[in-house]
């Protein structure tokens, strides 16, 4: 029997998670990468326009593979626990996550249009968060009906 996309994402976190993470020079550049992308996703909550989500991602993934220990704090943080969960568990974003996201990118091309003089560069960065966006709002979002969600 064939198992599940979300099922075997979860399995393969599980197995990554409770592996021995590697040793030396390649265990401290994931653990680099982990602390940084958590560093940048901190960043991006205080900073309109940049995403955390992905950096939160990257951190999670990245922790799997040098850090249990990273790895369990992030599981059970009180704002990456439900994302992570969500993500692994079908690869859904909640709608209050969407909303806030596309809140801040707007803000962000507010911003831009009042402060930015080079116009190319405001074009860029619209077709960046607009791209961000239609692949954001593309994911599925959580059942809120069920129980415990």
């Amino acid at each position: 029997m064939k198992t599940p996309p979300a099922e075997r994402s979860m399995q393969e976190t599980r197995s990554a998670a409770t592996a021995r993470p590697p040793r030396g020079l390649r265990r401290w550049a994931w653990l680099a990468l982990a602390y940084i992308s958590l560093g940048l996703a901190l960043v991006a909550l205080a900073i309109p326009g940049i995403p955390s989500t992905e950096f939160v991602l990257l951190s999670a993934w990245a922790a799997a593979k040098s850090s249990p220990r990273l790895t369990a704090w992030l599981e059970n943080h009180r704002l990456f626990g439900p994302m992570l969960h969500n993500w692994r568990n079908g690869r859904l974003v909640s709608r209050r996550a969407k909303i806030s996201a596309s809140l801040a990118m707007s803000v962000c091309l507010l911003i831009m249009l009042w402060t930015v003089p080079q116009r190319w560069v405001i074009v860029l960065a619209t077709l960046g968060m607009g791209a961000g966006a239609l692949w954001m709002w593309s994911r599925p979002e959580p059942d809120t009906n069920r129980r415990g969600s």
